[in-house]
């Protein structure tokens, strides 16, 4: 028997590739499906079916081109959305995977018609059940993503789905959520690799509420939508391109990038660290490191601009894997030789200002001009403490609330550790603020008694 989960890094999400016999069947791949075709040709299996659990929303998913390779069959959720590829999968409809069994189980809640997937044994016992974004290991799925006016209807729905489908399975079938800890998907989603329904029963936050209204006040929250949401709905409708049809992303002199960048609607995206980036980047440039690009390009990265990618030089493969499963398909090139090769050709640069956070808080107290813009989240803030006097917008609102910002003083920008705080100052630096300063290093050197940490 095979059995896989695929973990995508940064988005916090989770595929699946199960078979016995030479078949396989593929659940929630992502859109880089080399990794699915290497482990079922590794193995000898024939990929047979492709389910999805529900039409995602933050990464695009990579049924069209696996089944194109592979002739897979493809069995979306959602049979109430214009799916443009694949057939509706029907609940309680049956497969078999070798000598496995699959059923569907229709289980609406994060959409109206989602969809889960349990898997029998050798002896027609449920071993395994795919919850998709209905059931995570800690959270349950957000009930937001369809607009406000459903929210009840849907927050009903899950608790029917949870209750009345997946959790009387048996305690001891193993559950797999199509996410992790950190996704946007859920709330705050546990750090746990390996769960059990019966384990989810007794420790996860949201089933421990004695009735169903309880539930249902309590899962209908509106969290932020990030707003390359659409932009995924869209192709997860319609089918994405063929990544594999896609050009190189090519390695570009100075000449040729400058070129490129000065021809038209492009963007540079610049992934080195905060450091490198603070010392000199391309003027204009947005910076979000690598590590950060899932989380933050899909908030700051339009989908109607080339992009040009600044690394340290080399070929930034990993970046674009992430990008392209963001549905960012327009990366023209990347600069080679990095900012060394630009400045070698007298192309011009720009900086920004840091500040470790010692001396920051020595000009504080010593009543220098200062507006401290403090980028960190709600429950970050709450965890860590809030400082006195520093104003507060999360950095995925920075772009509606530039008015708040002012102009005619130094704003000295902060979050833990100074990698976000360089993103948001990239940003600033673009609609027109110069007298930006980011702060490096965190809460552990504050020390400010004008503002201390309350």
């Amino acid at each position: 028997m095979l059995f896989e989960k695929i973990d995508t890094t940064g988005l916090a999400h989770y595929s699946y590739i199960i078979g016995d016999q030479n078949e396989a069947v593929v659940i929630d791949p992502r859109r880089d499906i080399d990794v699915y075709l290497n482990k079922a040709s590794k193995q000898g299996y024939q990929i047979k079916y492709i389910f999805e659990t529900h039409r995602n929303e933050d990464y695009v998913i990579g049924s069209f081109d696996l089944a194109k390779l592979t002739g897979a069959q493809i069995w979306h959720a959602d049979y109430n959305l214009n799916y443009q590829y694949g057939q509706a999968v029907r609940d309680q409809q049956k497969f078999s995977v070798g000598r496995l069994k699959i059923k569907a189980i229709n289980t609406p809640g994060h959409t109206l018609n989602s969809f889960s997937y349990i898997l029998y044994d050798f002896s027609e016992e449920p071993l395994m059940v795919f919850t998709g974004d209905a059931l995570f290991a800690g959270d349950t799925g957000r009930v937001d993503l369809m607009g406000e006016d459903l929210m009840d209807e849907l927050a009903h729905k899950l608790y029917d789905s949870i209750y009345n489908k997946i959790l009387p399975l048996s305690d001891s079938v193993i559950m797999c959520p199509a996410h992790g800890s950190g996704s946007v998907c859920g709330h705050a989603i546990a750090e746990r690799e390996l769960t059990t329904l019966g384990l989810e029963k007794k420790v996860n936050p949201n089933l421990q509420y004695e009735n169903e209204e309880e539930f249902v006040e309590n899962v209908k929250e509106v969290l932020e939508r990030p707003p390359y949401f659409r932009e995924m709905e869209r192709l997860n409708l319609t089918g994405s391109s063929f990544i594999r049809g896609l050009p190189e992303t090519e390695a570009l002199k100075p000449g040729h990038f400058d070129k490129k960048l000065q021809s038209g609607d492009t963007l540079v995206l610049d992934i080195r660290n905060e450091l490198d980036f603070a010392a000199a980047h391309i003027p204009n440039s947005i910076s979000i490191w690598q590590e950060g690009l899932a989380s933050f390009a899909g908030w700051f990265i339009p989908y109607d601009k080339d992009l040009l990618l600044m690394t340290a030089g080399n070929y930034p493969e990993e970046a674009i894997n992430i990008l392209r499963r963001l549905g960012y398909d327009r990366i023209k090139g990347y600069l080679k030789g990095g900012m060394l090769k630009w400045h070698m050709s007298g192309k011009k640069s720009n900086y920004i200002k840091t500040i470790r956070v010692q001396k920051l808080c020595t000009l504080i107290d010593q009543s220098r001009d200062y507006w401290l813009l403090d980028i960190r989240g709600e429950e970050e803030i709450a965890e860590s403490g809030k400082i006195k006097n520093a104003h507060n917008i999360h950095i995925t609102q920075l772009p509606d609330n530039l008015d708040k910002i002012p102009t005619e003083q130094p704003v000295y920008i902060f979050c833990g550790s100074g990698l976000r705080s360089t993103t948001a100052a990239s940003l600033l630096l673009r609609e027109g603020f110069e007298n930006i300063h980011v702060i490096l290093g965190g809460l552990a050197g504050w020390s400010s008694t004008t503002c201390p940490i309350v």
